[in-house]
């Protein structure tokens, strides 16, 4: 966090966090920090694909229902996932009861092992993108701050070459972001690295 030259001042936050202090801790103590392990890079890539469509606080709401309901986002265990776990998701109103979201996390479980296998990691293989090194943008205002990128685009063809699914450019962007692989923290907010 910046230093605040006054400590009797509120710091200063990307405004798009400002709704509760649900919003406000993500922004503080997780947005933009880089995540190089595997387990949190899947549990991103789990929350940001069932978002498709929905807000990203929605999804923040409901991630400890989501973390209980899919085994603390183990991949291991959600790439074996029967269809009775699935009859068994979908009747579980604490998280999106979205068919297609559900068999596409089994489904991305599964490619992510298998990238863990060719790269020795998936956070070696998504971290090359940005030759290991955080992209550190300086937007002013949230309108500076893109949806999609070349990158994000880049990243998501090749996931879906790779077999993932419910992983577009967006859903990209917004993971690149949430895991540090971008820093999109607004130039004058205290919390930028």
């Amino acid at each position: 966090m910046k230093k605040n030259n006054n400590p009797s001042q509120l710091p200063t936050r990307c405004p798009w966090c400002e709704k509760d202090d649900l919003y406000r801790s993500y922004h503080d103590n997780e947005w933009g920090k880089p995540v190089y392990d595997d387990a949190t890079l899947f549990e991103f890539l789990v929350l940001e694909s069932f978002q498709a469509g929905l807000s990203w606080h929605t999804i923040l709401k409901k991630r400890e229902n989501f973390r209980k309901a899919f085994d603390s986002f183990d991949y291991q265990k959600i790439a074996q996932y029967s269809d009775e776990k699935v009859a068994e998701l979908m009747q579980n109103d604490g998280i999106i009861r979205n068919r297609l979201k559900i068999l596409a996390t089994i489904n991305n479980a599964q490619r992510f092992m298998e990238v863990q296998q060719q790269f020795g990691s998936f956070s070696k293989y998504i971290w090359d993108f940005v030759d290991g090194k955080p992209i550190v943008n300086r937007p002013k205002t949230l309108q500076d701050i893109p949806a999609t990128t070349e990158l994000s685009d880049k990243i998501a063809k090749d996931l879906k070459k790779k077999g993932f699914k419910f992983l577009g450019s967006t859903v990209v962007y917004a993971h690149l972001q949430a895991t540090g692989m971008i820093n999109d923290h607004l130039e004058d907010c205290d919390f930028r690295e």
